[in-house]
């Protein structure tokens, strides 16, 4: 995970893909999600996430306090105006250290939501004070407590009292999209001013964040296609889909994926391409890296692909 979003890194090792849905072993109750996040972890340097209470001390910072303390905002943003300014030789503008910081925390986070809803169809209902990081100048480390879930009706654990039973794979999307976006709203809000963004534009820097974070733990899995399709059904403005690529959603209405930028932003393949380049993805923002360096534009940013 690079100042660019679209640039995650060098590849760590990629383990065997195991088909159409990865088997992980059914997460103890108490700790939804884990078997994920332990299984991230192992594959990636950039990210480290651990089952715990929220840390405070020794550079850990609780989320919750970005929606309590200004300074706490200010004090993330400083870190990527530090790194932009050994990156590039010059200072960042305020309003792009910002945007920085608010991408390398919506990356990293929305994947305690979206990585167990991809791997374990379930999605764990967090709240702000469920979560802390600590940043370091090529990795972050995150802190979750989850307890309660999402889960479809043939979840082991469906029957606890910590589960909370959709009826189908839409009705579980539109959990996820629900819980990380009440997650993500406040945060949003408090980066705005510094950010210099409005709403909409805030929206859409979260959806490319959330995207561009599942489908880089999709090609560590083995399983970029699949993040890819699964991504391209979560966020599908309304509209029938192919109900092949959303079980159980039959020919239904995909709802609309608010508050998130509706489209994952994904070209189509080629058709008849046998060894098809990797996908070509559209970003919904700008992340303004070209005010520091014109020549450090993201491939697919939207100055380019949407002229």
């Amino acid at each position: 995970m690079t100042a660019s979003s679209t640039r995650p890194g060098p590849r760590p090792r990629v383990p065997r893909t195991t088909g159409t849905r990865t088997a992980v072993p059914a997460p103890a109750p108490t700790t939804p999600g884990a078997p994920s996040y332990h299984r991230l972890s192992g594959l990636t340097p950039v990210l480290t996430v651990r089952c715990a209470p929220p840390r405070r001390r020794d550079g850990w910072l609780p989320a919750a306090d970005l929606t309590t303390r200004p300074e706490a905002v200010r004090e993330l943003i400083a870190h990527d105006a530090r790194q932009g300014l050994a990156r590039y030789g010059q200072p960042l503008r305020p309003d792009v250290a910002a945007g920085f910081g608010l991408h390398r925390f919506v990356w990293p986070v929305s994947l305690l939501f979206t990585l167990p809803w991809f791997l374990e169809r379930r999605v764990p209902l967090l709240a702000l004070r469920d979560v802390a990081l600590r940043r370091r100048p090529d990795a972050v480390e995150l802190t979750v407590r989850a307890t309660e879930f999402a889960c479809l009706p043939e979840d082991p654990a469906a029957g606890s009292g910590q589960a909370r039973t959709v009826p189908d794979e839409p009705a579980l999307a539109a959990a996820l999209r629900s819980a990380l976006g009440a997650f993500l709203a406040p945060v949003l809000t408090a980066f705005g001013p510094e950010a210099r963004r409005g709403p909409r534009v805030l929206w859409a820097m979260a959806t490319d964040a959330v995207v561009e974070g599942l489908w880089y733990a999709g090609g560590l899995l083995g399983e970029q296609e699949r993040a890819r399709t699964e991504l391209t059904a979560l966020l599908a403005p309304g509209g029938a889909l192919d109900p092949a690529r959303t079980p159980g959603a039959d020919d239904r209405p995909a709802p609309a994926p608010a508050p998130f930028t509706p489209g994952a932003g994904f070209a189509p393949p080629a058709p008849g391409a046998e060894s098809a380049p990797p996908p070509v993805r559209s970003r919904a923002s700008c992340c303004l890296v070209y005010t520091a360096d014109p020549r450090d534009m993201c491939g697919g940013c939207p100055r380019v692909t949407r002229r």
